[in-house]
């Protein structure tokens, strides 16, 4: 082969295997010769889709053509998405904002693509879901990763903006509930983010992916605070989509025109038949049904939490959203990913090292998520003793 052939991009040297997925394709491998897994590494809910969300595709795909839809998505799933908004947070958005995304993925490289230009940079959190980071390097720009310890919720502050904020830096990143922490953001505290990248003359972006997924804390919203920010949102976590690829994104109303742009040749539109079936995901039976596996995932991680500290993990910030523990194992091993793989290779229990979070102390954290019943759960932790 020709060595021009063998060249590539300079920026997939930044460009880290996403360490969780490697962990599923070993404990794949352990399942085919016979094993039964414990799977607690995928942020993935093990809830099936809603039928109301399956009836409607069903429907959609019967009667309404599949074609291409425009790149901002089609107008009654952006007007449901609005009237969610109001309803349930009492937010007033306009519809001509809300862009329909093939997943809050694409919504987030749109949003780099849109405000970082070579060289730029954009702080986001240690430890922080590591496709951020990423996505900024696709666009040339540069992550500011700074580390947040447990005293911050594993959160940027007003504070440490301020502080970090170099003459590169074009945007700050937050994640409300986080991943991998499940830790939140309060509606005070993002009033604060917003004023201190404000004067920097910066932009604040708001994953909200998790958003409706919290335990003894009223979900919000970013949105309610301020109309200049990039709010990323999606249809994977709290209403159980994750095959679908679905997402949206609100943004300032005088930047729709160059998102919807980039969406045109990027990605030309979100799933089709995704949208139809999405317009179900807001209907007062399929939100009583997500409101009941909230409480489920709740007990999930009211049970684990005291399991694993039993066994000689560390939880010293309690998950407030999401389905995930951050846990440090430090008292247990000195590398969380060799310890990982012990888990899975003798336990048979699949969890994430800290290392595909950052470089915050990754290898003292293993993140556990509580998407099991409580039974496996508590058995995985049970399996992990047995081997300590």
């Amino acid at each position: 082969m020709s060595d021009h052939l063998n060249k590539i991009a300079a920026r997939m040297s930044h460009i880290a295997p996403f360490e969780v997925m490697e962990i599923q394709t070993a404990a794949r491998a352990l399942e085919a010769q016979g094993h039964d897994v414990i799977h607690m590494e995928i942020g993935e809910p093990d809830f099936a889709t809603p039928p109301q969300i399956i009836a409607a595709a069903t429907a959609a795909l019967q009667n309404q053509k599949m074609n291409y839809t425009s790149a901002l998505g089609i107008m009654p799933l952006r007007e449901a998405i609005a009237q969610f908004y109001a309803d349930r947070y009492g937010a007033t958005i306009s519809p001509s904002r809300i862009i329909v995304t093939a997943g809050s993925s694409a919504a987030l490289l749109l949003t780099m693509g849109v405000l970082i230009n070579p060289g730029d940079g954009v702080q986001m959190a240690d430890p922080g879901y590591p496709c951020n980071r990423h996505f900024v390097r696709a666009m040339g720009g540069v992550p500011d990763c700074i580390p947040a310890s447990a005293a911050e919720a594993y959160q940027l502050t007003a504070k440490m903006v301020t502080a970090n904020w170099q003459p590169h830096t074009r945007a700050a990143l937050i994640a409300t509930p986080s991943n991998p922490t499940g830790t939140i953001v309060t509606p005070a505290q993002i009033a604060q983010l917003h004023q201190a990248v404000s004067a920097k003359g910066g932009t604040l972006i708001v994953d909200e992916i998790y958003q409706g997924l919290t335990y003894g804390v009223k979900p919000t919203t970013a949105l309610a605070i301020a109309g200049d920010m990039f709010v990323v949102n999606s249809f994977s976590k709290y209403f159980q989509m994750t095959g679908w690829r679905l997402g949206w994104m609100v943004v300032p109303e005088n930047l729709v025109r160059e998102v919807e742009k980039l969406a045109q040749n990027l990605f030309i539109s979100a799933s089709t038949p995704a949208q139809y079936a999405a317009l179900a995901a807001f209907k007062p039976e399929t939100i009583a049904l997500l409101e009941s596996r909230r409480e489920a995932f709740k007990q999930r991680r009211d049970a684990l939490i005291p399991a694993l500290k039993r066994i000689g993990f560390q939880v010293p910030v309690t998950p407030e959203g999401a389905f995930y523990v951050y846990a440090d194992c430090s008292k247990l091993s000195d590398d969380s990913f060799a310890f990982a793989r012990k888990i899975l290779h003798q336990a048979h229990v699949a969890v994430t090292p800290g290392k595909d979070f950052g470089q915050a102390a990754p290898e003292k954290h293993i993140r556990f998520a509580y998407t099991q019943t409580v039974e496996r759960m508590l058995e995985a932790v049970d399996r992990i003793e047995r081997i300590l």
